[in-house]
């Protein structure tokens, strides 16, 4: 049962493929699922839409955010009456050598609110993921208002950085963190589950983290572990197959985020850049 105070989510675990069409295909049937369990908010993983199999392959498919792609995308938003987090989209860039990776949020009839675009990944040694090589960065801090709350957008590698949810929380007052991701198998054994858990616990946010899972070509594979933490660190919602397609529910209790805030108010606490230089001296 939901307490009085409280909206209900869910996250979406799936292993996106180079077929939008299949993608697609798989999205509107989470969504429905979502909709049974009474969620009113669906988080997809990062590139939900695709995943390529061969270099080159995201530039080709790369849309703007009106083009028909995110049109059928608003229209599945429309139709289920559901708000969906769509997170890491390969949005058109400036020229035909660069896309953006926008995480992309639209509202129950079907209206994009708002996107973010994910911030510059280069990962040297053993597999490169250098995005800065086809990909735009993004430079603004995203947080919107919604019936679920303040929800701060990011993308997968933000997670590292904890400056970014910092501010999310306590200069844009965001009380939901989006991150949607496709973690490599390694790192994300490595860190996903305690990334997560450190950026919910020090934000004092509920932390919704859909994933990509799986085997997506012969080169890709995805962590998986969709999660959805509370404020005080724990996990309340984790589908039981790591790898599996499917959702998780979980509510967002709004009495809780008062509640943690209010017996620990880290937002009074906190010193100002200038109080640590100046201490340092």
């Amino acid at each position: 049962m939901m307490a009085v105070n409280s909206v209900r989510v869910a996250a979406a675990q799936m292993t996106s493929i180079n077929d939008l069409a299949t993608n697609y295909a798989t999205c509107a049937r989470l969504v429905k699922e979502a909709a049974s369990a009474g969620a009113k908010l669906l988080c997809f993983p990062e590139n939900f839409s695709f995943v390529g199999a061969k270099e080159g392959e995201s530039l080709k498919i790369a849309e703007p955010l009106d083009g028909p792609i995110m049109k059928g995308y608003c229209a599945l938003a429309r139709e289920s009456s559901m708000w969906l987090s769509l997170g890491g989209f390969q949005e058109r860039g400036s020229d035909d050598a660069h896309l953006c990776n926008s995480h992309v949020l639209i509202d129950d009839t079907g209206n994009i609110r708002s996107s973010y675009k994910k911030f510059d990944v280069d990962v040297p040694g053993g597999a490169v993921y250098k995005e800065s090589s086809f990909t735009e960065a993004g430079k603004e801090i995203v947080a919107v208002d919604s019936p679920f709350g303040r929800l701060g957008l990011t993308v997968c590698y933000d997670l590292r950085f904890p400056e970014v949810y910092q501010q999310l929380r306590f200069h844009h007052g965001a009380q939901v963190l989006l991150i949607p991701a496709a973690f490599t198998k390694v790192t994300g054994e490595a860190h996903w589950e305690v990334l997560l858990r450190a950026r919910a616990i020090e934000t004092q946010c509920y932390v919704i983290a859909a994933a990509q899972g799986g085997k997506h070509s012969e080169k890709r594979e995805s962590y998986g572990d969709t999660l959805i933490i509370d404020p005080w660190g724990t996990v309340i919602g984790r589908l039981p197959d790591r790898a599996s397609t499917g959702i998780v529910v979980a509510d967002i209790d709004f009495s809780l985020i008062e509640s943690v805030r209010t017996k620990m108010p880290i937002s009074q606490h906190r010193k100002p850049i200038e109080f640590w230089k100046q201490a340092s001296m």
